[in-house]
């Protein structure tokens, strides 16, 4: 039997059943236009399309992970910074993804550029360095108001680097030193305070105890004689003598 007549006829079916037929992975959604209007959403799996009816836009519904570039922001005490930062988002409505904007995912890109400026030029810089968690949650909540109306749901902002001049890193460095420098200087006056106050105790009891005094007298000559091996000579004097010496 000669199948050369069929052949065309073979060939426009299949053409059909390659435009009618569609499948959908579980992460994918088809938004269908029937005569250039919206006529639903379909997916996942097998769908039918009505050929030269029907036309489809595939939808991925994953996250999608967007670098935002580094860019020259001026912080509110007129410092220059390079920050960047990343967006985490996807589709949660593929109609709105598909009829509200023309690109969705390069008008979440732009819309993060801008929101980045205009968010940390509102604060100074020891703020955007400190505060880190409170400007990345503000500038989710501002892209997630922002990009509803395009289907996008921005579930986090994080921003990565902050770049300083270099000559504010050398200030910062060495305000950071003076600060190392003053702690330690608290630290060593409030020790000498308490040695001071101990020392006072001391004089206060040894000076209210004649014992006490002569017991210290003999202790330190017992350390003076314990020494390292060498030959010490000392001339112990009376108490009495020390004490008229320092009434004088």
């Amino acid at each position: 039997m000669n199948i050369m007549p069929f052949v065309p006829f073979i060939v426009i079916l299949l053409i059909l059943v390659f435009n009618t037929v569609k499948i959908l992975n579980e992460y994918e959604r088809a938004v269908i236009f029937r005569l250039g209007r919206f006529s639903g959403v379909r997916g996942p799996g097998l769908i039918i399309l009505i050929p030269g009816l029907e036309k489809m836009r595939r939808v991925d519904l994953r996250t999608v992970t967007m670098d935002i570039p580094s860019q020259d922001i001026i912080s509110k005490d007129n410092v220059t910074l390079k920050v960047n930062g990343v967006v985490y988002f996807r589709v949660n409505n593929p109609e709105k993804a598909i009829i509200a904007v023309e690109d969705s995912l390069q008008a979440t890109a732009q819309i993060s550029q801008t929101t980045l400026r205009s968010v940390i030029g509102q604060f100074e810089l020891d703020e955007i360095l400190s505060q880190r968690e409170d400007i990345n949650q503000k500038l989710q909540t501002i892209l997630d108001d922002q990009t509803e109306p395009w289907g996008i749901k921005v579930s986090a902002v994080e921003v990565k680097a902050i770049d300083l001049p270099i000559e504010m890193q050398r200030a910062m460095a060495k305000q950071a030193e003076a600060e190392r420098d003053k702690r330690a200087k608290v630290i060593s006056a409030d020790g000498e305070l308490q040695a001071s106050k101990k020392l006072a105790e001391a004089a206060a009891i040894l000076g209210s105890e004649k014992d006490a005094i002569i017991l210290r007298y003999l202790d330190t000559m017992k350390e003076i004689s314990s020494g390292d091996g060498k030959s010490t000579t000392f001339f112990p004097l009376p108490i009495d003598f020390l004490n008229n010496i320092s009434k004088r």
